[in-house]
């Protein structure tokens, strides 16, 4: 998603210190639902937010942790902001009638750099080689050529409630099962060139709303409530996946974090935050 102050009467470009990026996923809810009128929202897919900010479209933005790997030399992590497990996700799931271990190929997402790496690095952990083809996230069209289907974020959630019984794996869980540490999927960056005031303003802002949503009861069943109402599931089984999934990045987490980008991503020298 990219967020544009609303008073901003500039082109793309020179508005580009007034923008945030937010993923068209529901596992920023928390950060954007009835976030402040002075931003204007648009999603966008993870992959594409990674653009957006490159060309410097957004000050800040959840891109995938995979991402981030491959861009390392430009971009700076923002601290405290995440999209992250404590072992079960419920939204990155591999999808088949049969056991992993018997699948003979399996189809990647093209919307996910960070799902998609850890699912390779699922695969070499446990010394399988599936053939392995990457294609639109439609889980129907998907399995009609692989014997599996790694589907993510929203499409993950609906397609768990309509195939129950071809769940086959929670790559959150398997991760923790693998390492022992938490799994962050995706990370808010900044470029490198990027003000320092304006990534913190917009830090504060995020944070601000991640911190109402933990502390708040009430924000948090408003946000739910509103979450429900825009994907058509139901609230019990939101205030279950934001029991899942994270916004808040722990020390937990950066380790669970570190451990991604040298392991699966090949980064040896881990992730680089912003110091304020």
């Amino acid at each position: 998603m990219v967020v544009t102050n609303s008073n901003s009467k500039v082109s793309k470009f020179s508005s580009w210190k007034n923008t945030i990026g937010r993923v068209a996923f529901m596992n920023c809810d928390p950060l954007f639902l009835q976030l402040s009128d002075q931003w204007n929202i648009l999603s966008a897919p993870p992959s594409w937010l990674t653009g957006h900010l490159l060309r410097r479209d957004c000050i800040i933005a959840p891109i995938p942790a995979a991402d981030y790997a491959k861009n390392s030399d430009d971009l700076i992590l923002v601290p405290d902001l995440g999209i992250c497990s404590k072992g079960e996700v419920g939204s990155v799931l591999l999808f088949g009638s049969v056991p992993i271990n018997k699948m003979n190929s399996i189809s990647l997402p093209s919307d996910s750099s960070s799902s998609v790496a850890l699912m390779k690095f699922i695969l070499k952990q446990n010394g399988l080689n599936p053939k392995l083809t990457v294609m639109g996230p439609d889980i129907d069209s998907m399995l009609s050529v692989s014997d599996g289907a790694l589907i993510i974020g929203d499409r993950a959630l609906d397609a768990s409630k309509k195939y129950p019984q071809k769940v086959v794996l929670d790559l959150g869980l398997e991760w923790q099962k693998i390492t022992g540490k938490p799994m962050v999927f995706g990370v808010f960056a900044a470029r490198k060139d990027t003000s320092k005031a304006s990534i913190k303003q917009a830090h504060n802002c995020l944070l601000e709303q991640l911190t109402e949503f933990e502390t708040n009861t009430v924000r948090r069943e408003e946000i739910v409530k509103l979450s429900s109402q825009n994907s058509g599931l139901s609230v019990e089984r939101l205030d279950q996946y934001f029991s899942e999934v994270f916004n808040r990045l722990d020390e937990d987490h950066i380790l669970g974090l570190n451990q991604f980008l040298r392991d699966a991503c090949e980064l040896e020298n881990g992730a680089e935050f912003i110091q304020f």
